[in-house]
């Protein structure tokens, strides 16, 4: 080192630095590279990007050669530094010894370290796939060594029970990771596909007996009922398919498609007969039937209405294609809720509902949050809180929501009041 000028090692200690920090910012760039962005690149051809891949595809040579290249680099800097300092101040200056030792630490912490992995983990998508190609060059180099390592490594971590994943790029996602996903993308995403996303999520854990058409509100038709009353129920109808039962509500006996009875309704009289031999035969499904697969089952069975029972075989409600649609896109109605017939605004804020609504529809479109379990309706949700009937005038308090039984019918809530604003009041 005597041939060389101080200067000439003040420049090679600098440049030593600047490497240090490049394996440090490329090591902390490939672990914190965005992965699904990584495979969407890889996707549109990117070559960096599946270069990328490939190193991130075996991490242990991948950190062994960074980690190794660092390593080199830091011991390095340090041997210099005590050349340059015995250069300037002599053999027997241990203390110009010990000083200069601090600020090549310093040096490499603060410039080989720090501000590298920081401008990494900011940047990391543009600091790990240029490094790639001589992160490359690198791992073909240190090969031999970084393969004796690896290998003393991964028989200590066999000892010790220790399994390793060296390819994360296909680790599998759950439900509620995904949602987080989705979650953490609202700066990328306008708020209505988010939340279209949102709820196409849920459709695994949303079953139909969430959102089904109750019994009680099934427009049906009565097969034994005389021909002109079937013929004036079909005519003001407001759906194309109706359930045809026979007797009771609960025995269903087929499906009518409105557009296959026009014909017979040219007739002077309904033929009952043919209208029997039209029906589509009742598609039945149990009531704890996820969305999901239900909309996988209506693709594939090419229909658009289920009929939903218990375990008892008894008839609960029914599910359209468009009720699963209505969770994922919203509503289709051009009707705003205040306007709708089960949700009437007061000039005081509060709301007046029908206890036959779904709190799921409540929730969706009226932006409330009340709690979703057994009950589904705000009628089940006021029983199941006060495990009683309760009487008109009735007082109480549901998740902060203040609710005022308005009217009462066959024991059950037929109209409540709802206090919206009170409970943001009450949350802020």
């Amino acid at each position: 080192m005597d041939d060389f000028s101080l200067g000439t090692l003040f420049i090679t200690l600098l440049v030593i630095l600047i490497f240090s920090g490049f394996f440090s910012a490329s090591e902390t760039s490939m672990m914190a590279i965005n992965r699904h962005r990584l495979n969407h690149l890889v996707r549109k051809g990117n070559k960096s990007a599946k270069l990328t891949a490939r190193l991130l595809a075996q991490t242990d040579k991948l950190l062994g050669s960074i980690l190794l290249g660092n390593t080199l680099l830091n011991v390095a800097a340090a041997t210099l530094t005590e050349i340059i300092v015995l250069r300037m101040f002599g053999h027997d200056n241990s203390s110009a010894l010990l000083i200069g030792s601090l600020i090549i630490t310093f040096a490499i912490l603060v410039l080989s370290e720090i501000m590298p992995k920081i401008v990494a983990a900011s940047h990391a998508e543009r600091v790990a796939l240029p490094s790639s190609y001589l992160l490359s060059f690198v791992i073909k180099l240190f090969y031999p060594v970084v393969s004796i390592a690896t290998a003393i490594v991964r028989g200590m971590l066999w000892l010790l029970r220790i399994k390793i994943q060296t390819d994360r790029s296909h680790q599998k996602m759950n439900l509620e990771e995904l949602r987080s996903l989705v979650l953490d993308a609202e700066n990328f995403l306008p708020r209505k596909h988010q939340k279209m996303l949102l709820n196409l999520v849920d459709l695994e854990r949303i079953t139909v007996n969430d959102v089904m058409i109750p019994r009680n509100q099934i427009e049906a038709l009565d097969i034994n009922a005389a021909p002109s009353e079937l013929r004036q129920q079909i005519i003001t109808c407001h759906h194309t398919l109706l359930p045809v039962y026979t007797d009771a509500q609960s025995n269903i006996v087929g499906v009518l498609h409105i557009k296959r009875i026009l014909p017979l309704l040219q007739e002077t009289e309904l033929d009952v007969a043919q209208l029997r031999e039209i029906l589509q035969e009742p598609y039945f499904i149990p009531s704890d039937t996820p969305l999901l697969k239900q909309l996988q089952q209506f693709q594939e069975r090419h229909t658009r209405l289920s009929l939903v029972v218990d375990e008892y075989g008894e008839l609960l409600g029914l599910v359209t294609l468009e009720n699963i649609l209505e969770e994922i896109v919203g509503d289709f109605t051009t009707q705003s809720p205040s306007q709708s017939g089960k949700f009437l605004r007061q000039e005081d804020g509060s709301l007046l509902l029908e206890g036959s609504s779904s709190l799921r529809d409540l929730n969706r479109k009226l932006g409330l949050h009340l709690p979703l379990g057994e009950a589904k309706t705000l009628n089940g949700l006021i029983l199941e809180h006060l495990q009683d009937i309760p009487e008109a005038g009735t007082s109480l308090k549901i998740g902060n929501y203040p609710i005022e039984i308005i009217q009462t019918q066959d024991r059950a809530v037929k109209v409540a009041r709802i206090f919206p604003a009170q409970a943001n009041k009450l949350s802020s």
